[in-house]
């Protein structure tokens, strides 16, 4: 029997460790007898949320266990704490696997677990991780990364995907399937985080594209070019591109593909339209170049996010094409 610790603090999310909880806890029937031993581990009475626990034992404990699992933590801008941290350092250098859900990735990062490997979070808090830890390799996309000894997850629910993917690979499918089955959850997501996040409109509307973005939303379904918008702006396409930079954070013709991408997405929830119409709808020109850049974009083809995100509701004449960049 493996122990599994869950390593809590001031400060941890309940949601994240309430997932561990579910999934270690207690094992299917069949496996009772060979499931985890599982551990709650803190420096003594800790607020979590707006509960109170009392661990079963000390941070000390943490070296002692087969896994380590650090739930999300709640305040990513301040440094977690330096004994929860030393902790796990030393849990992994003893030899156990260390995992990590939602933003508890910031505390292997500060216990340097993650340094020249590839890591993922929740993707609202991706850009601080790599930005106060620029030896981690973020990936913002993905729902979990399994780098052997160290694994992380990305925001929430992705804990779960995470939690399933450690009992599968010690108990293997059927046994994780199980899991699932009991929790009414899926035992494997297709995709990643991308086809959760929204695109987020400039800050502020006063830049040189202000008039240039809502002419191109409109006219997604032409096939619009580098030239066409800077003959619109009134600008050369040099120019254009450079404002694009320096507005949206990319180039003109990734920020259109985006737009499309975007569309598409909203017609898929919304509307009853083939992928085929999709595709024309959005300026794709065909269902297969839709496909294409759809899976690469968002991690999934367009069907599975249909059936993924489908929305009784339709829009209005105003709710679609509003992402600028």
């Amino acid at each position: 029997m493996s122990t599994v610790a869950l390593a809590v603090t001031d400060g941890m999310l309940h949601f994240e460790l309430s997932v561990a909880y579910e999934v270690f806890g207690a094992g299917p029937a069949g496996v009772a007898d060979a499931w985890y031993d599982t551990v709650l581990c803190g420096p003594g009475a800790v607020q979590v949320g707006r509960f109170r626990l009392d661990p079963d034992h000390g941070l000390d404990r943490l070296p002692r266990a087969d896994t380590v699992i650090v739930p999300g933590w709640a305040d990513v801008d301040e440094d977690p704490p330096a004994d929860l941290v030393d902790a796990v350092r030393a849990a992994h250098e003893a030899g156990a696997r260390v995992a990590s859900l939602c933003t508890g990735a910031f505390v292997l990062a500060a216990a340097g677990l993650l340094n020249g490997r590839r890591a993922t979070t929740h993707w609202a808090h991706a850009g601080d991780l790599r930005a106060r830890f620029p030896q981690v390799e973020v990936d913002p996309d993905v729902l979990y990364v399994d780098s052997g000894s160290v694994l992380t997850s990305a925001g929430k629910a992705a804990a779960m995907d995470l939690c399933l993917h450690l009992v599968r690979l010690d108990h293997g499918s059927s046994t994780s399937n199980a899991i699932a089955r009991r929790l009414v959850v899926p035992p494997h997501r297709a995709g990643g985080q991308a086809q959760f996040v929204t695109t987020p409109v400039p800050a502020r509307d006063n830049h040189p594209l202000a008039e240039l973005l809502p002419w191109a939303i409109e006219r997604l379904d032409h096939p619009l070019t580098v030239e066409d918008l800077a003959r619109q702006a009134r600008m050369s396409s040099r120019n254009l591109g450079r404002h694009f930079r320096s507005v949206t954070g990319t180039t003109p013709l990734q920020w259109l593909l985006t737009q499309r991408i975007r569309h598409a997405q909203e017609l898929l929830e919304a509307t009853d339209d083939s992928v085929d119409a999709i595709a024309a709808a959005t300026g794709m020109g065909t269902a297969t170049t839709l496909r294409r850049h759809f899976n690469r974009t968002v991690g999934v083809p367009p069907d599975t996010y249909r059936r993924t995100f489908r929305s009784r509701a339709r829009p209005g004449p105003n709710d679609s094409r509003q992402h600028y960049a």
